[in-house]
């Protein structure tokens, strides 16, 4: 990593103790992991998926063993498939009783031209991207909707390619563009019934893993547009989507959180 100063990784401080989370694609080392491991630290419950099986039954043990396994579920959804969807949002309330936040953070990406990209490449990355973000908001909403309590949250993950151009990313820029569309008129339907949606739009967030096939040069190349000379660790962005989920964010719904200086 490259900047003056190493970010400092906070302690948890119980901000959302009590509450039960549905975090999907969390079963890596990026946004997802983050959020899922500071969502525990803060001491919530949590159910996680991903469309990787094998990875999201090892990343579940690790947390259950680290946290606790009463606060830590596991369980595979692709969210271009609606009947996993529900599986999933049914789960929740088997394992843990209530739903209080939704994290959605699956989303797939690419790079091509557009003139030479294909119907197969612009639909898949729309369906997960966008369509997923739908299906499980959508999920959530009628659960919060019909529960007892108020107060639930949903935090989506867009982009800064959501505001901004760049070559090659016609597709995924079009998917992260609706996500913060779609979270804007989420929130304004939500507030009838006590529900915030918000969402965060990270740059350039990176882990060992892709550090690891990243060249230096493009590396390097990256990171000269941010503020702090430096790529963001993915705990910076689940920091965020922890404040939008918690009681610190109460007046807040229908924002679009950027978490990057190159967000226009």
């Amino acid at each position: 990593m490259t900047g003056v100063e190493s970010p400092v990784y906070e302690p948890g401080h119980g901000l959302l103790k009590g509450r039960t989370a549905v975090i999907t694609a969390a079963a890596g080392a990026g946004i997802g992991g983050a959020t899922a491991r500071r969502f525990l630290e803060e001491g919530a419950r949590v159910l996680i998926s991903d469309a990787h099986a094998r990875r999201l039954k090892e990343h579940g043990a690790e947390l259950a063993g680290e946290f606790g396994p009463e606060r830590v579920a596991a369980l595979p959804c692709d969210v271009t498939d609606e009947a996993q969807v529900q599986a999933l949002f049914g789960a929740a309330l088997r394992e843990h009783g209530r739903l209080d936040v939704v994290v959605n953070n699956a989303g797939l990406g690419g790079t091509s031209a557009l003139v030479d990209m294909t119907d197969e490449q612009w639909t898949r990355v729309l369906d997960v991207t966008l369509n997923g973000t739908f299906r499980c908001t959508r999920a959530a909403l009628r659960l919060m909707r019909d529960s007892r309590d108020s107060g639930g949250v949903i935090v989506n993950n867009a982009s800064v390619v959501g505001w901004r151009a760049q070559a090659g990313q016609a597709h995924y820029a079009a998917a992260k563009a609706g996500v913060m569309a779609l979270t804007r008129c989420a929130a304004l339907e939500a507030a009838e019934y006590g529900v915030r949606v918000n969402a965060v739009a990270p740059s350039l967030a990176m882990h060992p893993h892709l550090v690891k096939v990243t060249s230096a040069e493009l590396l390097e190349e990256l990171t000269a547009g941010e503020a702090f000379g430096r790529y963001a660790e993915p705990w910076e962005v689940a920091n965020v989507i922890v404040f939008l989920a918690s009681g610190y964010s109460s007046y807040m719904t229908g924002e679009v959180v950027a978490v990057s200086s190159q967000h226009a």
